[in-house]
């Protein structure tokens, strides 16, 4: 009899958690569906209350601003800043997290988590001061300014994550390599890195995706070679003189989202292996 009830318990637990996931995922994914639904609405069907779910498709918002070259430029730009301060971001946060992890410091986790409280700071606080010394070193609008500038508050989010990743390897497989006659940095980059790939794919994704959707720094840093698209989406707001143009804003996010989704899809098993080895030891 107890059995019997533990496994309607345990069934009626599941049922519970799956609904409650399915209910998650729609309240999180109801908004990118919307979006792209009204990217393909003309400007009058977009007002219409209450909305419409069938109507006649129509594509000018996606022609009217593919069509401008300077479009493909900023995806470019934003393609350039975002995978280079990804990368930037990945190399220093990954040996600063095995710092934290592997070498006897004194204060190691303070200084941890004082590194991973500076991602508390407000970005304006920052984003003034960097503009000023870009403009002295003649730096402004250009690429390494903002793959410099995003990595500031990317590399604490990968040194604390990579840490974890490090701290769930045994130390046994560093100590043989010294054995054997690595060094500690060739102990790191032939038996820690190949281990750890799974968390470094999955912590340079996520972190591509924070860079590819920062507007503050690319806004202040930025006028014209080197914006990107959340600048240009920025300024779609107010081309139209009556409001927003929300065809054409939905339209330019659309198109942000793909290359990101596209991505995700195509690393998701690294993807979902790093996030799983990053809960376990």
């Amino acid at each position: 009899m107890s059995t019997l009830v533990h496994r309607r318990r345990f069934r009626l637990g599941h049922t519970v958690r799956v609904v409650s996931g399915v209910l998650i995922a729609l309240l999180f994914l109801f908004p990118i569906f919307w979006m792209v639904l009204t990217s393909f609405k003309q400007q009058v069907d977009i007002f219409v209350s209450p909305p419409k779910l069938m109507f006649e498709v129509s594509f000018d918002a996606y022609i009217k601003y593919l069509e401008r070259p300077d479009i493909i430029h900023k995806l470019v730009n934003t393609i350039i800043v975002a995978v280079g301060s990804a990368l930037l971001s990945i190399v220093a946060g990954s040996m600063a997290g095995y710092a934290l992890a592997r070498i006897k410091l004194t204060g190691a986790n303070a200084i941890g988590v004082l590194i991973l409280l500076s991602r508390g700071v407000p970005p304006i606080a920052l984003a003034v001061p960097m503009f000023l010394v870009a403009r002295k070193l003649g730096l402004t609008d250009k690429h390494i300014t903002l793959i410099v500038a995003y990595a500031t508050f990317l590399i604490p989010y990968v040194m604390w994550l990579m840490r974890g990743f490090f701290l769930a390897l045994p130390r046994e497989l560093e100590e043989a390599a010294v054995i054997d006659g690595c060094s500690r940095f060739g102990a790191f980059m032939r038996i820690i890195v190949p281990l750890s790939m799974p968390g470094i794919i999955s912590t340079f994704i996520f972190s591509m995706i924070m860079a590819w959707e920062e507007l503050l720094f690319a806004l202040v840093l930025t006028n014209r070679d080197a914006t990107t698209i959340p600048v240009v989406i920025a300024g779609i707001a107010g081309d139209t003189d009556t409001g927003a143009n929300w065809g054409a804003l939905t339209a330019m996010g659309t198109i942000t989202v793909v290359p990101v989704v596209i991505i995700a899809l195509l690393v998701q098993k690294w993807l979902i292996q790093g996030l799983a080895d990053g809960t376990t030891k």
